[in-house]
């Protein structure tokens, strides 16, 4: 805030909120950073003698600073490739300058924003045009086993070590990096140390079990059911016998605490406070109940006033499927788990009614998500890529063909 106000930039007005959208927008990360220990020697002089004396000290710790994201980085360095007129310090100042002016009257305010606007919204639509997505790509090394390169880069979901490449056979190896790591100061052994820490780690009810992070945090995979690993935990303590503790106490968690209509009743808390689950739908549960005794009576009264509530908007549901078919204001329409699907018009092209709709098989309802989605279905047979490892594993002495591919890009 200093340097801002060195630079006649903003007020103390501007800067709380200024702070606030960066942080919102992940483009800085509040944090401690820890200090690096530095050896010295004292030379101390006395009755003509000089002593020397070895000591340390702790420098270039912080505590709870804003230090740039690697998103951040990423933003910053494409603002500055395409539109530097506008990150240069000295054209946010002589806006304010204009400002200022207009308010005094010495400068009409739509030729001083169409004097920006103009040139700006042709730069904005030429960067549509021309401009690459940046990556932030770091080239860390060459993965031993496989001979291929290893690469910090900006991902879709934040930084992430990429081993390989989109356009090989073999599809390419990912492992988020975690919080307190960037792609600007991580090393190619930390980086290939996340491989083993976020993989598979063995199998539980012949399913799968993997570890790895993602947008909230650190969690444990188990088949199609995703597990948060507790705040704090070092991801190179979660072994195979850790994950399954982590599994069972969610098993317990989720166990029925009652029953409606022979359908369980589960409970839980999330980020918008207690609720219970009952056929896929969650209700919230007010302060007014009791949420650590909730009576059987209480559930009831709850699952009742939520059927009833969305009593027009359901039409189907296959909870299990994550599908549901609803009324919506043009008609029926499909959901599969967040995306929305249009149910497709019938042979003489008119819209299904609800009561049409009502008679949906789930396969037919199956049919109209393929053709949104192709391969909507198969998906869950994709259990090849943990076998694959598993074998690319099992085959170690066979990956010297990769370096014989490589030698052969290279000519």
């Amino acid at each position: 805030m200093k340097k801002l106000e060195e630079l006649g930039i903003g007020s103390p007005s501007t800067y709380a909120p200024t702070i606030s959208t960066i942080l919102k927008r992940g483009y800085v990360e509040k944090r401690d950073k820890e200090g690096v220990v530095r050896n010295f020697a004292v030379y101390r002089l006395k009755a003509d003698k000089v002593a020397k004396e070895m000591s340390s000290e702790n420098t270039g710790a912080e505590k709870s600073k804003l230090f740039p994201s690697d998103l951040g980085l990423v933003v910053t360095d494409f603002l500055k490739q395409y539109f530097d007129d506008i990150m240069d310090y000295g054209f946010t100042a002589r806006i304010e300058g204009e400002f200022d002016e207009v308010a005094e009257g010495k400068m009409k305010w739509n030729k001083m924003i169409d004097d920006f606007y103009s040139p700006f919204k042709k730069d904005v639509e030429k960067t549509i045009e021309t401009a690459e997505r940046i990556k932030g790509e770091r080239v860390l090394g060459v993965d031993a086993e496989s001979g291929k390169p290893v690469v910090a880069r900006m991902g879709r979901f934040g930084p992430m070590i990429q081993i390989g490449e989109a356009n090989d056979e073999e599809k390419p190896r990912f492992a988020k990096i975690p919080t307190g790591q960037s792609i600007e100061t991580i090393t190619y052994e930390e980086a290939m140390n996340l491989f083993s820490i976020q993989g598979v780690l063995g199998q539980l009810d012949e399913k799968d079990i993997t570890v790895s992070v993602g947008r909230f945090g650190p969690y444990v995979k188990w088949g199609e059911e995703f597990i948060s690993i507790p705040r704090g935990t070092d991801l190179q303590t979660v072994d195979l016998a850790k994950a399954i503790t982590f599994i069972e106490a969610k098993k317990i968690a989720d166990a029925p605490v009652g029953h409606f209509q022979e359908k369980p009743i589960i409970k839980g808390k999330g980020r918008f406070g207690p609720y219970i689950k009952w056929d896929g739908m969650f209700i919230n549960v007010p302060r007014k109940y009791n949420f650590d005794h909730l009576t059987q009576a209480d559930m009831n009264e709850l699952v009742e006033a939520k059927i009833k509530k969305e009593a027009n908007r359901y039409i189907q549901r296959w909870p299990d499927d994550k599908i549901t078919l609803e009324n919506g204001r043009w008609g029926p329409f499909l959901r599969y788990g967040k995306k929305m699907i249009k149910v497709p018009k019938k042979a003489d092209d008119t819209r299904y009614t609800p009561e049409e709709a009502a008679a949906f098989t789930l396969d037919q309802v199956k049919q109209f998500i393929e053709l949104e989605i192709p391969g909507a279905f198969t998906k869950k047979v994709r259990k090849a890529p943990a076998k694959k490892k598993a074998a690319t594993a099992s085959k170690k002495p066979a990956a010297k063909k990769a370096p014989a591919k490589k030698a052969a890009k290279k000519k």
